[in-house]
């Protein structure tokens, strides 16, 4: 759980990059792509050592070289870019994302527990992700696939704060083969915290105890782009390469289930997302609600649906 949240007073400004950022950005996607590359050579391997019925010790040595060396690849994502001895935000183009990252590195209780960060640069608008990431529905219908059609029961709690909200809701796995089985119950209850206008925590507790948490953040970077940060933690005593693949290859998947629901979100009148009347009441949206309370009227809300 964040300890501390941004200040109250955090206003949503574009977030323009640095010339430094898009060198950065250009690396992470080339290894971002490099991941499926590495996928499929270890199933084509797999699925041809299969294929005649028998095993090889060639072949076998051909799927654990090809798996130690996607290992590997994992370990080599770039780090983003080195802010400048002499200016210490000068990484940084907007107060929010170097608040954001001062208040991470007061995560003492997460930081040893972290897994995986992913950073993407997205064309929609900010407000988009953010009312994705807050609509409880999402995960039935447009993560539907990734999560094995999880159904969401209904909220049990909810609590509004000065500057965001929690929410806990059950989550039902409806089918007996749901690959989530393997690290969580059938029945349990997930939290969803609003802690600003740019972070979102989604907490799933998991067997023995242990937790699964995602920090989502979102900064605008003008009317149609947005830049998106994920980071995952977990107390799961598996062993870490094997987590890093599994929370990279399920964040991938549901990132490139998003896609098209953003963007279809971009084609219809984004003020309407800000208008309390024109929002849905239902338990699900509760902390939508709340950020349109607070955060609302720091928007500009367009006339004419933006495109």
């Amino acid at each position: 759980m964040v300890k501390q949240a941004l200040p109250k007073n955090s206003q949503i400004q574009p977030y323009l990059p640095l010339n430094t950022d898009y060198i950065s950005l250009f690396k992470t996607g080339l290894w971002g792509l490099g991941i499926p590359s590495w996928l499929f050579a270890i199933g084509d391997r797999g699925l041809a050592a299969l294929g005649d019925g028998s095993l090889s010790a060639p072949e076998i040595s051909q799927v654990f070289v090809a798996s130690l060396l996607f290992i590997f690849w994992l370990y080599l994502k770039p780090e983003g870019p080195v802010p400048s001895p002499d200016a210490p935000d000068a990484g940084y183009s907007c107060p929010q994302e170097a608040t954001w990252r001062s208040l991470q590195a007061q995560l003492l209780d997460l930081g040893d527990y972290h897994i995986i960060s992913q950073e993407y640069t997205l064309p929609f608008p900010y407000l988009c992700q953010i009312y994705h990431l807050l609509n409880l529905k999402h995960l039935e219908n447009v993560h539907s696939f990734s999560l094995n059609n999880l159904k969401v029961v209904g909220v049990s709690y909810f609590q509004a704060t000065g500057i965001g909200g929690k929410l806990t809701f059950q989550t039902q796995l409806d089918s007996p083969v749901n690959a989530l089985r393997i690290w969580r119950q059938e029945a349990v209850e997930v939290e969803l915290t609003l802690h600003s206008s740019h972070t979102v925590e989604l907490r799933v507790p998991v067997y023995g105890g242990k937790k699964v948490i995602v920090m989502f953040n979102v900064f605008p970077l003008g009317e149609d782009k947005h830049k998106f940060l994920v980071d995952i933690y977990s107390d799961l005593d598996w062993p870490r390469p094997l987590l890093q693949l599994l929370f990279h290859c399920a964040s991938c998947l549901t990132l490139y289930e998003d896609l098209p629901y953003l963007q279809r979100l971009t084609q219809r009148n984004l003020s309407r997302l800000l208008t309390s009347r024109r929002i849905s009441s239902h338990e699900t949206m509760r902390l939508y609600n709340r950020f349109v309370d607070l955060y609302g009227g720091t928007f500009s809300q367009p006339s004419s649906p933006i495109s």
